[in-house]
């Protein structure tokens, strides 16, 4: 029954080379939007439904969409009965009906023409050959391009549009090109080609032309081969998933090949020799037992190496780099970084905001700041400053600009500089990224602190804040850098002092702004990242709200931890009590203050209590109360959970045994007071009262 009504769907696209990086968003991109569109219209689908891509083709296959569309009897509303009778013969028009066909029904709105749609089948070939064009035109490209005269815009020139549905050619126009059950085979010279109307057939035959379309499958057997020959080879691999995922894209039909450079390069840093395989060539590093870099490497051909001649190219090319770069190291590493830091005033860091020279003297008084918060040598601070930069000038940094700090790290230690400072020098950029290292030791973490928030403060100061849409310089990033060194560093520090002296550092660099201005705007946008940051660690938005509105700029670890901590035990019995007990008073006390307008005393008077209950719940918020009172500087956010769970036995016994609505009035202030005074007390920890409930 299924097979009579249901029947296979796909489509390639066939272009010139499309590079790594379009690929993967783009072939999202286009799957994603058929798929919406079939559900728009109501197309039935079932069985698999995939997208896949390698070099020259773009596929998509749905193994079971419906042949037809059955459209339900639909009332169509047409103008209201007093509109101009244009609008009615437009309406008549559109639709390809006579007013006999209408009648009039009246709305909230007023009197208007209807018409009842009947129910119709319509064949699904016609629905996908009228709007595959609109989808392709949806089809986002990060960078496109126009070509001879056509109008089509592509992320390279799309050459032809293989399209089949039921086991039939799909024939639709798109631009300049019509599609068929026709592709290229040979896609170097694009000579040969071959039809297709069953997937299983396309699919059989690039198998047998030991092409993998699938990206996970082509992406598991790279690894699979990797591994296994490196394990033969008494050798490891670091898999790198950029390097993994841009080498997938980049072939069809993958073949390993082991190669080798000279083992005198093993001399220069590993960064380097890892960068250059990497970043510039896409092989793949290999480490010994011992996880020392070995000068062995494997790269992902797209061919058979029979004559071993991509081997040799391969190797040559390596050579040819790495013995470049082993000059540029042998020349930099004994260039003095002190030296070198007036070489910087030659290097602009951003119209507007100076030199790199006037960067660091910048650094070099907002570490020195945060060294007295984080009680470790200003020296040493101020001279990781001085020259963290310095590496900027060097010819390896201009040659392999992925390593700038990692190399003036290097050429520290190689000058002698102390440890701290040449890891503080190295990792000063970091994070870089979500789920990038992030640094741990004091002098690191001070410096990368004083880079990122100089650079947020100097752009903000010249007004070029990122917007909805864009952030050329990286603003949002640095600021989730920033809140990131402080939450993973546990770290409280006054943070809005050394924003206002960032701040300052530039007026006294004669950059004219409104520093008032500029302050609250970064002081918004640090807020706004760090919603964003809570956000992506799956906090509730309420549990984010209450937080954030209960401390201010300067205590971004405090507001991450107690809402991290109580997201986690929200849905448990602690999180249950506590919001039992919180709630339960304060509906209470909001109903009964709006009620009666009373004015109520921050205290309440225990000479007032009648009842043990009273006395009791009285009794457990003094002891919460002396437990706050107790919290030193770092504060263990589940204990505090627990205390102000084991509340809950008093409130629930309160609630039972006390009538809170007294007829006697100061009796029912004073115990509208209680209840106030058990809320403040919960609300040291945050302020819970637009927390949903558990």
């Amino acid at each position: 029954k299924i097979k009579n009504k249901m029947s296979e769907f796909f489509i390639e696209l066939f272009s010139e080379e499309i590079p790594a990086n379009l690929q993967n968003k783009t072939r999202q991109d286009f799957f994603q939007n058929l798929k919406e569109f079939l559900e728009k219209e109501d197309i039935k689908y079932s069985g698999e439904a995939t997208a896949f891509s390698i070099p020259n083709r773009l596929i998509v296959y749905f193994q079971n969409i419906s042949k037809k569309i059955t459209k339900k009897e639909n009332e169509i509303r047409g103008p209201n009965i007093n509109a101009p009778e244009d609008a009615l013969n437009g309406f008549l028009k559109s639709y390809k009906i006579s007013i006999d066909k209408t009648y009039k029904k009246k709305t909230d709105k007023g009197e208007f023409y209807f018409f009842k749609k009947p129910s119709e089948s319509i064949e699904t070939k016609f629905v996908l050959q009228k709007n595959l064009p609109k989808i392709l035109d949806k089809t986002s490209w990060k960078k496109s391009m126009r070509w001879a005269d056509h109008e089509l815009y592509w992320g390279r020139p799309l050459k032809s549009i293989l399209c089949c549905f039921d086991n039939k050619t799909l024939e639709f126009e798109y631009h300049h090109l019509v599609s068929s059950n026709i592709t290229f085979i040979d896609k170097d010279f694009e000579q040969k080609t071959k039809k297709f109307v069953r997937f299983k057939d396309y699919l059989a035959f690039f198998r047998s032309q030991n092409i993998i379309l699938d990206n996970k499958k082509r992406e598991q057997f790279i690894v699979d081969q990797l591994n296994r020959i490196a394990k033969k080879e008494n050798l490891k691999i670091h898999f790198n998933s950029t390097l993994l995922n841009e080498v997938t894209n980049i072939v069809e039909k993958p073949n390993i090949i082991k190669c080798r450079f000279n083992k005198r390069f093993l001399e220069i840093p590993d960064d380097i020799l890892v960068t250059t395989m990497q970043v510039h060539q896409k092989y793949f590093p290999t480490f010994d037992s011992r996880d020392n870099l070995t000068n062995n490497f494997f790269l992902v051909a797209d061919n058979k190496d029979s004559k071993g001649l991509i081997k040799i190219g391969n190797e040559n090319v390596v050579e040819a780099r790495l013995n470049d770069a082993k000059f540029f190291w042998d020349k930099n590493k004994t260039q003095n970084l002190v030296k070198g830091i007036s070489n910087l005033k030659k290097l602009s860091y951003f119209e507007g905001l100076g030199s790199y020279f006037e960067k660091i003297q910048r650094l070099r008084k907002l570490g020195a700041l945060i060294s007295d918060e984080l009680l470790i040598s200003k020296e040493k601070v101020e001279i990781a400053s001085s020259i963290c930069k310095v590496d900027l000038t060097s010819d390896l940094v201009n040659e392999f600009p992925e390593l700038q700090g990692v190399m003036g790290g290097h050429f520290a230690k190689s000058q002698g500089f102390d440890n701290d400072i040449c890891l503080a020098i190295r990792e000063h950029y970091l994070p870089t990224g979500p789920e990038t290292k992030t640094p741990k030791k004091p002098y690191s973490v001070t410096l990368a602190i004083s880079d990122k928030l100089d650079t947020l403060s100097g752009f903000f100061a010249i007004n070029l804040k990122p917007t909805s849409s864009k952030d050329p310089f990286a603003l949002r990033r640095s600021a989730i850098g920033l809140i990131r060194l402080i939450v993973e560093n546990k770290l409280e520090i006054k943070l809005k002092d050394i924003i206002n002296y960032s701040f300052s550092l530039f007026s006294e660099q004669d950059v004219n702004f409104d520093i008032k201005l500029a302050q609250q705007d970064l002081y918004r946008f640090i807020s706004d990242r760090l919603r964003f940051y809570m956000k992506e660690k799956n906090i509730r938005p309420d549990i984010i709200e209450c937080s954030m509105s209960s401390y201010n700029t300067d205590q971004i670890y405090k507001i991450y931890n107690k809402a991290f901590i109580l997201n986690k035990l929200i849905d448990k019995n602690i999180g249950q009590d506590i919001i039992f007990s919180y709630k339960r008073a304060s509906n209470i006390l909001s109903d009964e203050v709006k009620k009666n307008k009373f004015e109520l005393s921050e205290t309440t008077d225990p000479g007032l209590f009648k009842n043990d209950s009273e006395k009791k719940l009285y009794k457990k918020i003094q002891e919460i109360r002396k437990y706050f009172t107790s919290l030193g500087s770092g504060e263990n956010c589940e204990k505090t959970l627990e205390v102000l769970a084991e509340a809950k036995i008093e409130v629930s016994n309160f609630f039972e045994d006390v009538i809170v609505n007294d007829d006697d009035e100061a009796l029912k202030k004073n115990r509208l007071e209680l209840l106030q005074l058990l809320c403040k007390t919960f609300n040291n920890y945050i302020n819970f009262s637009n927390i949903e409930s558990a």
